[in-house]
């Protein structure tokens, strides 16, 4: 699927810092005289956001099954992808994207473990064969991610998943990221100075590409 624009996608666990690299990479990308347009996932259009508060809300006694989680995930990207990214692709906007299908890979793949299968069903009949030109894989330890997550605030339905669910999504992740030349890993254990500069040198150099 060819576009004038470029997608970017962060993508990592709970407190991995993805919202200050979405900001280091936009301010990068507008200085290179490019317009940029942020999304988020799951969310990004009015439905989508809705989709995004059923999501995260803690539904008490009634169980939320994992397939109707993996299918309200994929529901809002169509809506997201659709009616904002493509759109503003075909401009020639940069879209930066916090999260995107990865996360489902990760998250509902890895960390719920639904067959792969199935997930490639949904990403074949939503996506087809659009995907980012860079993603962005901010790595950190499970444990510190969560500690940092909590110093946030309250967690919603899916961070208060136990430890084994965020090391099983973050192994999945570490695997995506190493199969797919596109994606960059960066190493958020580091100190965040160095972090942030291997954010900007990662997005120079493509902007120089």
């Amino acid at each position: 699927m060819q576009t004038s624009g470029k997608f970017i996608v962060i993508e990592g666990l709970e407190g991995a810092g993805k919202s200050s690299a979405v900001a280091i990479i936009s301010k990068a990308i507008s200085a290179s005289g490019h317009t940029v347009v942020q999304t988020r996932e799951p969310g990004g259009t009015p439905m989508a956001e809705a989709i995004r508060d059923i999501v995260k809300h803690d539904w008490n006694i009634e169980n939320v099954t994992v397939e109707a989680e993996l299918l309200l995930m994929y529901a809002a990207r169509a809506q997201l992808v659709q009616n904002v990214i493509l759109p503003n692709l075909d401009k020639g906007h940069w879209v930066l994207g916090d999260r995107h299908d990865m996360s489902s890979q990760a998250y509902q793949g890895g960390g719920r473990q639904i067959d792969q299968h199935m997930i490639e069903s949904l990403r074949a009949i939503t996506l087809k064969e659009f995907k980012p030109d860079l993603t962005l894989y901010l790595d950190v330890e499970p444990k510190e991610g969560l500690k940092r997550a909590k110093g946030r605030g309250e967690l919603d339905r899916i961070e208060q998943e136990d430890l084994s669910f965020f090391e099983r999504t973050r192994q999945r992740y570490l695997d995506l990221a190493q199969q797919d030349t596109n994606c960059i890993l960066i190493n958020t254990m580091q100190s965040i100075e160095a972090v942030h500069k291997d954010i900007e040198r990662a997005i120079q150099q493509y902007l120089e590409r």
